[in-house]
């Protein structure tokens, strides 16, 4: 297996900050090679998604950390997440022994600190996908809404990770509170809660790639 892409499947190409860029890396230990490429839409708003894309070092294992975080509504909440939510998941205890269990656990403890924060970050929202490469050989994958991960397995499109789309989840959005309505003008919609705060309301799917190689 390749080359690992995440994508944001409403935007004309997903990632990044408030301005176009492009980059590239490697790991150190690794053959793991990984480039990125910004670029804004053509809605009358400024750039709204956020990505985050490097190695590093924790406790003698090589992570290669990537992150697509697409925002509606501003981008307070996906650059939030730029800066928390990957500290969030090496934080638990368990991410080590249990990275499943501790990133979905991450997931909800960042989304819970969002609705905290909301009077400062505002009515928006974000989705997420992150990739997390452990010494070049596992690939853990999450997301929470419509953004996508993707990897090419000898030049085939395999996804990854599952879209939460609001009209299939109505139902266990409504059953813990929430509801869906659609925004005026736009194709995407707003999932409330009873505090009448915009936000994700999925839990968050994590998915695992045990035998991730960077041969095509």
């Amino acid at each position: 297996m390749g080359n690992l892409c995440c994508s944001d499947s409403c935007s004309q190409l997903a990632g990044g900050s408030s301005k176009c860029s492009s980059g590239k890396g490697k790991g150190s230990h690794s053959q793991t090679k990984y480039g990125f490429s910004l670029i804004k839409g053509k809605a009358n708003h400024p750039m709204e998604d956020y990505h985050v894309s490097k190695f590093m070092k924790v406790k003698r294992h090589e992570l290669g950390i990537f992150a697509i975080f697409d925002g509606h509504l501003g981008d307070s909440v996906p650059a939030y997440l730029q800066k928390h939510l990957f500290s969030n998941i090496l934080k638990e205890e368990e991410f080590w022994t249990d990275p499943a269990k501790s990133l979905a656990k991450a997931y909800e403890k960042t989304d819970q600190a969002i609705l905290s924060h909301s009077p400062s970050l505002g009515r928006g929202g974000s989705t997420a996908v992150t990739a997390i490469l452990i010494d070049g050989c596992k690939l853990w994958v999450a997301n929470i809404g419509d953004s996508r991960a993707v990897v090419s397995n000898k030049g085939e499109a395999v996804q990854l990770s599952v879209d939460h789309e609001p009209n299939t989840e109505r139902g266990s959005i409504e059953d813990r509170g929430g509801f869906v309505s659609n925004m005026p003008g736009n194709f995407c919609y707003e999932i409330t809660d009873l505090k009448e705060q915009p936000r994700i309301f999925f839990r968050a799917s994590v998915f695992l790639l045990p035998c991730f190689s960077t041969s095509s």
